[in-house]
């Protein structure tokens, strides 16, 4: 049985800020129901540590690395058959809120410290050094927090073998040379072709250099972060090991995720039985305090920041509410982006509903209630929501990039027998608009909307078959390390 250690800074539903957690918390069990021994490697934050306590943890090591002393706990990820490692270490991890910024929104001034320790703790387990009985064939690695696992282990005579997983390539964990001194790494490691990145240290590097594959979470961006426009100054390094990285799109945890039994909605419904969807929709408006009418009812969950597109959807807000829309928007992000919606939402009280932060039933609320999902991404690596939305049967309006171009087939495009949104190609709100108006035209057609949504709920985008691929690429490593041993 193959044995996999697989490395994260978050994992849902233990600690969440984002995507990264969802995958952490569906693809290893995915991979055990496969048949692979997966466990996860989580650092300790206060919320990780309250999760071991209520489920009887148990601590298997304890070591020190210069300063600092911690303890390694064994549990299971909460719903799951899966063996959760912790890394508890209150120095570094027991903080409150956000794993990486405190209240203000800042990042932790010791980030570097704090992942770097995660890295080697992670690279001594993988390694048989902290005592375990228990040790990985693969070390799959997550995001830039893990991204110095691959460098630790690259020197290693026996070293399992590794994967890094690119979840957002925006995000670097990129510090400065002093840091890199204060963490006395080797000298070794400070060139532009390893670990140092005009002028500074980036952790990401360690990852795309050193790890035997790399993937990211669709095909299209495993594409895209090969170009300058995509690619923040590391596109050069992907297109050198372009041959070692693959695209492997996202799945969704279906149970979570399934408008037949969702636990946050009071009306469920089915393939067979869309209608039913028209109530959950009712009882969102009512909810929000929109008018109980049949207008079109625009949703968007995610965060408001530049990359999610929220000044595009702030340049057509104005247009869809002289149409008589309805948009319910829930989010947390910048206040150059909140204040004018806030303000919009004052304006238009019956058409406009603003929820500022982040409400997991509301969100399941939105997804089921909303008749169109707006996701106008400037990028998008994999995006979830689309997928949740399809399996709704709500419509998604994207911006054709990333995972949203290989999951949303365009109504134009495909047809209307095959087709599950509107995608526009144009960056902009220009672009956005065109789908959106095109999407509201089919919307006055109840045949052809009723087509539209049952092609969408149709598709599969369970987490069986992306393990399938997974489980494939760590065969392939094993069996190149195996050739060249």
């Amino acid at each position: 049985m193959t044995r996999v250690l697989f490395i994260t800074s978050e994992v849902y539903p233990v600690i969440k800020t984002g995507g990264l957690a969802d995958v952490s918390g569906s693809l290893p069990e995915a991979l055990c129901q496969q048949g692979l021994d997966t466990q996860i490697l989580l650092p300790g934050y206060p919320a990780a540590m309250e999760t071991a306590r209520t489920t009887g943890a148990r601590r298997e090591a304890q070591l020190s690395l210069g300063q600092y002393h911690l303890s390694l706990w064994r549990t299971r990820l909460p719903g799951t058959p899966v063996t959760l490692w912790l890394v508890d270490c209150p120095a570094l991890f027991d903080r409150p809120g956000n794993p990486y910024q405190n209240d203000d929104g800042q990042d932790w001034w010791d980030n570097a410290h704090r992942y770097q320790l995660f890295c080697r703790v992670g690279a001594m387990m993988a390694s048989g050094q902290v005592g375990l009985s228990w040790q990985p064939d693969i070390v799959h690695c997550n995001d830039w927090q893990s991204g110095l696992v691959p460098v630790f282990l690259d020197a290693l005579p026996k070293r399992p073998g590794t994967v890094f997983t690119i979840h957002n390539l925006a995000y670097q964990g990129v510090f400065s040379w002093e840091t890199f001194r204060a963490l006395g790494l080797p000298d070794s490691l400070w060139r532009f072709d390893r670990l140092e990145f005009h002028g500074q240290l980036s952790f990401i590097k360690g990852g795309l250099v050193y790890a035997d594959r790399l993937t990211t979470v669709s095909p299209s961006y495993a594409q895209e972060i090969q170009t300058p426009e995509f690619g923040y100054g590391l596109d050069g390094l992907l297109r050198y090991r372009s041959d070692h990285l693959t695209g492997i799109l996202n799945g969704i945890d279906t149970r979570i995720w399934n408008p037949t039994e969702d636990p946050y909605l009071d009306f469920h419904y089915d393939f067979g039985q869309i209608e039913n969807k028209t109530q959950c929709k009712a009882r969102l408006q009512q909810q929000l305090g929109l008018e109980r009418t049949g207008a079109p009812l625009f949703g968007f969950i995610g965060r408001l920041v530049e990359q999610k597109g929220i000044d595009w959807i702030l340049a057509v807000l104005p247009g869809l509410l002289d149409r008589g829309c309805q948009i319910a928007i829930l989010g947390s992000g910048e206040p150059r982006y909140a204040d004018p919606l806030r303000a919009l939402a004052h304006r238009h009280p019956g058409q406009l509903s603003l929820t500022l932060g982040y409400d997991e039933p509301l969100a399941h609320r939105i997804t089921a209630g909303a008749d169109l999902f707006l996701m106008p991404s400037r990028f998008e690596p994999c995006g979830l929501n689309q997928m949740y939305s399809l399996r709704y049967g709500t419509v998604p309006v994207v911006h054709a990039v990333g995972g949203l171009r290989d999951t949303v087939r365009d109504y134009d495009d495909a047809g209307a027998a095959k087709a599950t949104g509107f995608c526009f190609r144009q960056p902009g709100p220009d672009g956005l608009w065109q789908a959106a108006t095109r999407a509201l035209a089919v919307y006055d057609n109840r045949r052809a909307w009723r087509r539209l949504q049952r092609n969408g709920m149709a598709i599969d985008h369970s987490w069986g078959r992306r393990a399938k691929e997974y489980q494939a690429l760590y065969r392939a490593i094993l069996r190149d390390r195996c050739n060249h041993s």
